[in-house]
C-alpha cells in the first residue's frame, strides 16, 4: 500500500479499540519474569558456553603483542578469539568490523579479545590472563581542546536564509549567549547482551537489538555471509535509547566466539564495559545570537554547534530545531565536527533535538528578559505556521501556541514571580520555567503479516521490536480495530528477522510506521475475506466478530471455514513531506525549590503538554512521555560523563558514578494530549511521542533555576557547585 494522499473513510476512525487506555498485553509477562529476554534464552541453547570480553586498555595506538596461551589453558576454556583468528571482517553498513579491534585501537574499552568458556567465572578469570602490550598513540580527548580543528560535515552543510549577520548587528535587542552539554550515557537497565547458535553455516541470534533488519543485514555484511543464513531474534528488550540501533560488540563476538567454539556461546557486556564500549550522546558547545525587534519579534537567528567523534563517525545535529521552531526572517545554523578519540558518539533519545533545545530554550528565555516579556508570550510572539526557510511548505499540524496556552493555564503560570530571586517558601527559593518542545515526525517503510485462523483469532507477523515502549500493545489495538476483534483475539510476534521488515524502535517513528504497516496487511486481509464471503471488499465493514456489507452480515469466523487466510503487505510513505513540514509539538512546564543554604535544587512537579498526532493508546503514551521528562530532568541536574582528557576514556563508568533521577528524584507529572489528528502524516493519523517528552526539558528546568535564584548557569548539569557562591543572601 502506497500513501499519498490522507485517508478518508478509514476503519481507524471507529475508534473501538485504537486511542483506549489500554493495559500492556506484555505486561504480566514482565511483572512476573517470564519474558524472554536475551540472556535468558536457556530453552534455546541450554548447553550454551560463556563468553567475556576484553576490553583495550589504551584509547588510541596499536597493539605490540597478545598472549593468549595462559588463557587457554586455564580451566574450563574453550576458544579465545582475537582479530588474528576472527577471520576477514567486513565494515558492513554501520562499519560493525571496528567492534573487534586489532592491531589498530580506536577508543578505550574497544573489544579485542573473547575467552570462552563453560561458565562465566572461568572465561572471566581467563580473560584476565589474557597478556596484552600496546603501544600509546598521542589522542585528542577534550573538545574544548578540539574546538578549532571542527570542520563542516560534508552530510550537514550550513544552512542560511537571508543575511543574519547583517540583521543580527542591526537588531536593537541582541543576546550572544555560548551553552555547554556534556557527554551522556544511555543507562538501560538491560545491557548489551546475546546468544549466537551455528547449524551448519546458518546463524542465529538471540539479541537485544532496537533494529531487526539493519542488524541482520550488517551481521551478515561483516561475516561475510548470505542474508539469508543469519537470523535475529529480539522479541524482548530492556530498554535502548538508541545504543541498541546497530548490532555492538556482544552480538559480533558471540556468533565469532559460537563459531570458534562449536557450541552456542551467550555474550553479556558488564555495565563498565557498556559505558566505554558502546555508544553514548556526545557534549556539545553552542553558540545562539539572537536579534530582535523592541517589541520581541525575532529578525535574526543563529545557532551553531560544536561536537565530536572517532573518525568517520557524526556530528550531534543540535541546530535542526532552530531551522524550523521560531519565525525569522534572517537565520543560519551550523554544525562543526571535531576528531575525538572518545567511545563512539551516536544516537541518543532525540538525538539534536535533546541537547539543541537545552540551549534553545535557555536562550529564548534569556532574551524574553531582555525585552521585558512573559517568556510564553515571547515564544507565542515568534511562532510560525509555515517552514521558515520554504514559506510555501506549511505544517501539516501545528499546535505550539495551543499547547503553551494550556500548559500555562494548568500550571498556573500566572502565579510565577515575574522578577527572579523573590519568592521564598521556608527555606526553599522558589521558581517555575517553561520551554517549548519539538521533534520531527519521522516515518519509514514498514511490513506486516496477518494471519486469520479458526475461532477466529488473528496472528500479526512482524519485525517490529518493543523496547519498554508497548509495540505488542498499540499493533494489536490496530489488528483488533481493524478485524472488529477483541484483544484477547489478536496475538502479536515481533522481534524476529524471519517476519515482515518494519521501521523498528528508533527516532519516534516505530509506533506511528509498524502500525501503519498493520494496517496495510490488515486492509489486504479485509479484501480477501471479503472476496472469500461472496461480498463487496469496497464496502464491507467489520465490528464485533461480524462481517458487514450494506444489511447483509456475516460471521468472520465463516470465512475461515476453508481454513487459514495470510496476508501480507507494506506501507510505503509517498511525498507529502515534500509539501508539508511533519513535526510534534508540546510544552513543559516546571517548578523547582533550591535550598537556600546549600543550593540543592529539588523538582516540586512538572507538566507536559504535547501535541502528536492521534494517541494510539494514552496509557503507554502517558508512560513514554513521563519516562522521557524523567531523563530531560537528569540531563538538567545530574547526568554527565566525566572525560578523563589524559587518557581518553569516561572515568565513572558504572551506575554508582554515573547518576540518574530516582523516585525521590521526580515528583508529580503530569501529561497533557491535546486533541489532534493528523491525516498527513500516515493512515493511522499519529504521530511519535516518545522522544518529543525529553526535549525541551532541561532548560524548562534550568529556566526554573533561574526563576528562583536569579542565577543563569549555561553549563549543563546545574549541580550545587555552579550555584552556591551565587546564592541570595540568606535573610
Amino acid at each position: 500500500m502506497k500513501f499519498d494522499t490522507p485517508a478518508t473513510t478509514n476503519p481507524i476512525d471507529r475508534l473501538a479499540v485504537v486511542g483506549k487506555p489500554t493495559d500492556r498485553i506484555d505486561g504480566p509477562l514482565k511483572t512476573t519474569g517470564t519474558a524472554p529476554y536475551a540472556y535468558e534464552r536457556h530453552d534455546v541453547a541450554p548447553d550454551a558456553a560463556y563468553g567475556h570480553v576484553v576490553g583495550a586498555a589504551i584509547a588510541k595506538g596499536r597493539i605490540a603483542s597478545i598472549d593468549t596461551s595462559v588463557a587457554l589453558a586455564s580451566p574450563g576454556v574453550l576458544a579465545v578469539v582475537t582479530a588474528r583468528n576472527a577471520g576477514k571482517l567486513d565494515k558492513g553498513r554501520f562499519n560493525t568490523a571496528h567492534l573487534l579491534a586489532g592491531p589498530e585501537i580506536e577508543h578505550y574499552h574497544q573489544a579485542v579479545a573473547l575467552v570462552v568458556a563453560e561458565t562465566f567465572e572461568q572465561a572471566r578469570a581467563a580473560a584476565a590472563r589474557v597478556r596484552i602490550e600496546y603501544t600509546r598513540a598521542a589522542g585528542v580527548h577534550d573538545l574544548d581542546q578540539a574546538r578549532g580543528s571542527a570542520v563542516e560535515p560534508k552530510d550537514n552543510p550550513d544552512v542560511r536564509v537571508g543575511d543574519f549577520e547583517g540583521a543580527f548587528a542591526a537588531a536593537p535587542v541582541q543576546l550572544d549567549a555560548t551553552y555547554r552539554t556534556p557527554d551522556q550515557s544511555h543507562a538501560m537497565m538491560e545491557p548489551h547482551a546475546s546468544i549466537a547458535a551455528w547449524e551448519g553455516d546458518a546463524l542465529t541470534l538471540w539479541t537485544s537489538n532496537q533494529m531487526i533488519a539493519w542488524g541482520a543485514g550488517d551481521v551478515a555484511r561483516t561475516l561475510g555471509i548470505p542474508r539469508e543464513k543469519v537470523r535475529l531474534v529480539s522479541p524482548y528488550i530492556g530498554g535502548g535509547f538508541g545504543s541498541k540501533l546497530f548490532v555492538r560488540a556482544d552480538a559480533l563476538l558471540a556468533a565469532l566466539g559460537a563459531k570458534a567454539a562449536g557450541r552456542p556461546v551467550k555474550v553479556a557486556l558488564a555495565r563498565p564495559q557498556i559505558f566505554n564500549n558502546t555508544t553514548h550522546r556526545p557534549a556539545t558547545i553552542q553558540r545562539i545570537r539572537i536579534g530582535c525587534d523592541r517589541d520581541g519579534r525575532i529578525d535574526a537567528i543563529g545557532h551553531e554547534s560544536w561536537s565530536g567523534d572517532l573518525p568517520g563517525g557524526g556530528p550531534e545535529t543540535a541546530t535542526g530545531q532552530t531551522e524550523l521552531l521560531y519565525a525569522g526572517a534572517n537565520r543560519l545554523t551550523a554544525l562543526r565536527l571535531a576528531v575525538l578519540d572518545l567511545p563512539e558518539g551516536n544516537a541518543m533519545r532525540a538525538p539534536g533535538e535533546a541537547p539543541g533545545m537545552m540551549a534553545l530554550e535557555i536562550a529564548m528565555d534569556e532574551m524574553a528578559d531582555k525585552l521585558g516579556l512573559d517568556p510564553v508570550r515571547f515564544r507565542i510572539l515568534n511562532d510560525t505556521q509555515v517552514d521558515p526557510a520554504k514559506p510555501g511548505r506549511r505544517f501539516s499540524q501545528r499546535q505550539l501556541v495551543q499547547c503553551l496556552e494550556d500548559g500555562a493555564r494548568r500550571f498556573g503560570w500566572d502565579r510565577r514571580a515575574s522578577r527572579p530571586g523573590t519568592r521564598r517558601e521556608g527555606r526553599w527559593w522558589v521558581g517555575m520555567g517553561v520551554a517549548s518542545a519539538f521533534r520531527n515526525n519521522l516515518v519509514m517503510k514498514s511490513a506486516a503479516r496477518v494471519r486469520l485462523s479458526p475461532g477466529p483469532r488473528l496472528v500479526v507477523e512482524t519485525d517490529m521490536t518493543d523496547i519498554g515502549t508497548g509495540s505488542y500493545t498499540v499493533i494489536a489495538q490496530t489488528a483488533a480495530e481493524m478485524l472488529g476483534l477483541p484483544l484477547d483475539r489478536v496475538e502479536v510476534r515481533l522481534g524476529d528477522s524471519n517476519f515482515p521488515v518494519s521501521a523498528g524502535s528508533g527516532g519516534q517513528w516505530g509506533a506511528n510506521s509498524s502500525t501503519s504497516g498493520v494496517y496495510a496487511a490488515c486492509m489486504k486481509l479485509r479484501g480477501d475475506i471479503a472476496a472469500r464471503l461472496g461480498l463487496d471488499p469496497a464496502g464491507v465493514s467489520f465490528a464485533d466478530g461480524q462481517v458487514v456489507d450494506g444489511e447483509r452480515s456475516v460471521a468472520l469466523a465463516d470465512a475461515t471455514k476453508d481454513g487459514e487466510i495470510v496476508a501480507e503487505d507494506a506501507i510505503e510513505f509517498g511525498d507529502l513531506d515534500k509539501e508539508y513540514q511533519q513535526s510534534t509539538f508540546g510544552a513543559h512546564f516546571v517548578e523547582v525549590g533550591v535550598d537556600a543554604a546549600t543550593a540543592e535544587v529539588r523538582i516540586r512537579r512538572m507538566l507536559a503538554v504535547c501535541a502528536a498526532g492521534r494517541i494510539l493508546n494514552p496509557k503507554s503514551a502517558r508512560s513514554q512521555v513521563i519516562g522521557a521528562m524523567t531523563m530531560g530532568a537528569g540531563a538538567a541536574l545530574m547526568e554527565a560523563l566525566a572525560v578523563d582528557t589524559r587518557r581518553g576514556f569516561f572515568v565513572n563508568h558504572d551506575l554508582a558514578g554515573y547518576e540518574v533521577p530516582v523516585h525521590a528524584d521526580i515528583p508529580h507529572q503530569e501529561v497533557v494530549f491535546l486533541e489532534e489528528t493528523d491525516p498527513i502524516s500516515s493512515p493511522m493519523k499519529a504521530k511519535g511521542v516518545g522522544e518529543l517528552g525529553i526535549c525541551g526539558v532541561g532548560a524548562a528546568v534550568a529556566n526554573a533555576i533561574h526563576n528562583a535564584t536569579g542565577i543563569r548557569v549555561r553549563d549543563y548539569p546545574i549541580t550545587l557547585d555552579k550555584l552556591i557562591d551565587k546564592m541570595p543572601p540568606i535573610a
